[in-house]
């Protein structure tokens, strides 16, 4: 089976994986939330050629907390029990910060949501995660074809 690209971080920098339940909430958000902006900045670039402000533009539709809130809602019913309970304790951990667009419910479930992409990445299931991003979108009508960068 083919390493995943987190043990591959963790091969290359001699460093040792630590036990994800061990994290807090925040930190799963904190790194799911860079995960995630990576992905879709790769399926915006993947669209085609662009200016760059166009593509900053539409990956910042997708990335912003009220698009990953939509995300979460539109994904509940996909989630394993284990995924949920994952979300669950992302969307209740006590932030200090909020987004400026966004209610407070919104950044909460958008906490969840990024919780939740930090774990599967921690854990090396990337192919789950592009499984519930790219049906998320969909289901939210923003699938890949609906990514047009030349707008």
């Amino acid at each position: 089976m083919e390493k995943g690209i987190n043990a591959y971080f963790l091969e290359k920098f001699s460093m040792e994986g630590q036990d994800i339940r061990s994290y807090s909430p925040l930190v799963l958000a904190y790194i799911g939330d860079g995960i995630y902006e990576l992905i879709i900045r790769s399926l915006v670039v993947g669209k085609g050629n662009a200016h760059v402000n166009s593509l900053h533009k539409q990956a910042s539709q997708l990335v912003k907390a009220q698009t990953q809130s939509e995300l979460a809602g539109a994904l509940m019913q996909e989630l394993t029990e284990e995924e949920l309970a994952v979300y669950k304790r992302g969307r209740n951990a006590k932030s200090f910060t909020t987004a400026k667009n966004a209610t407070v419910g919104e950044y909460r479930r958008a906490t969840g949501f990024e919780a939740l992409m930090g774990y599967l990445y921690l854990e090396d299931q990337m192919e789950r995660m592009m499984e519930l991003i790219l049906e998320g979108l969909a289901k939210i009508g923003k699938g890949v074809r609906e990514c047009d960068t030349r707008n």
